[in-house]
């Protein structure tokens, strides 16, 4: 068994094409863990869905992690607007919680976002998602107003970059 620096250093994420075949396996399985975590269930189509175009270049960004293994193991996405970026779609395998990879991802995104040409990153989550609010708080995110009309979020934050 690996420890988790070992498992974190094996880590990749890349960018890659949000409609790519590896993509889509990661997608699908962000999307499964909603429907099992939402008592509701969750429909993509109501979460405040993406225009065509939001996380390709040069308006955003879709980053893919695999594990040591190659096997795809969490994404996220960033778009930015007017000099603000929103990271979405975010998710990491249950299989690395707890070693680092959420943290790492949230980081490259954020570096995406700069990269972008912003300053401050956006970001929404649901209720449920109690490890996620945990991760951006301790990421230096602040809870703030709501700036979208996603159904499922009940918690907006954002964060100032340097």
């Amino acid at each position: 068994m690996q420890d988790a620096s070992t498992e974190q250093r094996a880590l990749s994420i890349t960018p890659e094409p949000i409609d790519g075949a590896d993509a889509t396996v990661a997608l699908q399985c962000y999307i499964d863990e909603l429907r099992e975590r939402f008592p509701a269930g969750f429909d993509p189509g109501r979460a405040a869905p993406p225009a065509p175009g939001d996380f390709d270049p040069p308006r955003g960004c879709f980053l893919l992690v695999r594990d040591g293994d190659g096997r795809v193991s969490g994404c996220g996405a960033v778009r930015a607007e007017h000099g603000i970026a929103e990271i979405r779609r975010m998710w990491i395998s249950p299989a690395l919680r707890g070693l680092g990879a959420g943290r790492r991802l949230l980081r490259e995104l954020e570096q995406r976002a700069r990269d972008l040409g912003c300053r401050t990153v956006r970001l929404d989550t649901a209720a449920e998602l109690s490890e996620a609010r945990g991760l951006y708080s301790s990421a230096g995110y602040a809870e703030i107003p709501a700036y979208n009309d996603n159904e499922y979020a009940r918690h907006w934050f954002e964060k100032a970059l340097d």
